[in-house]
């Protein structure tokens, strides 16, 4: 049995990321609609290996047609994301900062804001949870373990909703990883790139260990 009954899930974002997720959803028994930039012509091929409860999309129908919706772009495009049809709904973040790909941001790298803050900010009637930033995609597909399995893997989310870090968490369970709700939007960097909680494998002591070692890094 999973935490969350099958539902609608959008995902804006077909990258390694957001393709090994909608695989996974699809075999949970959820109906994903997914988008990329190139259009859904672009997805045919994946959505006919995932099978009928995958429908290709555009990032207004993929927002429109999920319950909830993962975004899983490239930080530089996080502002194309579409703000109206995403009003009132929980918007799981997938990003990192990589400034070699996104480009240099001042707020950033002045650390006055952080990566799913400002996501947050582009969706002001959205909760953002930021999730799935942490994993390697390969991981998502290997490393789950049922419920109570010692050392199970554990990852972590951040949300300025308990709502929202809820979902997370269930549906991480569901996955098969552990969790740990670690603060707000304002904490969120702690599971980012160059951090000890990012990407290495780590039960839950060791994930608490791990963002509490965190020291917030800023450009010169």
């Amino acid at each position: 049995m999973t935490n969350i009954a099958p539902t609608r899930i959008g995902i804006i974002g077909a990258g390694n990321i957001g393709g090994t997720l909608a695989r996974k959803l699809v075999e949970l028994g959820h109906h994903v609609t997914i988008a990329n930039s190139r259009g859904p012509e672009s997805l045919a091929e994946l959505v006919a290996d995932l099978g009928p409860n995958a429908t290709a999309g555009t990032a207004t129908e993929a927002a429109e047609a999920g319950e909830f919706v993962i975004v899983t772009v490239p930080l530089k495009a996080y502002r194309d994301i579409p703000v109206e049809p995403l009003a009132g709904k929980i918007v799981i973040d997938t990003n990192n900062y990589y400034w070699e790909r996104d480009g240099r941001i001042a707020e950033l790298d002045s650390g006055e804001a952080t990566v799913s803050g400002l996501l947050q900010e582009h969706l002001p009637e959205s909760k953002v949870v930021k999730g799935f930033n942490n994993i390697a995609a390969a991981a998502i597909l290997t490393d789950g373990t049922p419920a109570g399995t010692p050392g199970r893997r554990a990852l972590s989310t951040a949300s300025d909703f308990d709502d929202a870090a809820a979902l997370v968490t269930a549906l991480f369970d569901d996955l098969g990883f552990d969790s740990v709700v670690f603060g707000t939007l304002a904490e969120s960097w702690r599971a980012e790139r160059d951090q000890p909680a990012y990407v290495t494998p780590q039960n839950r002591e060791e994930l608490v260990a791990n963002l509490a070692r965190a020291e917030r890094l800023l450009a010169a």
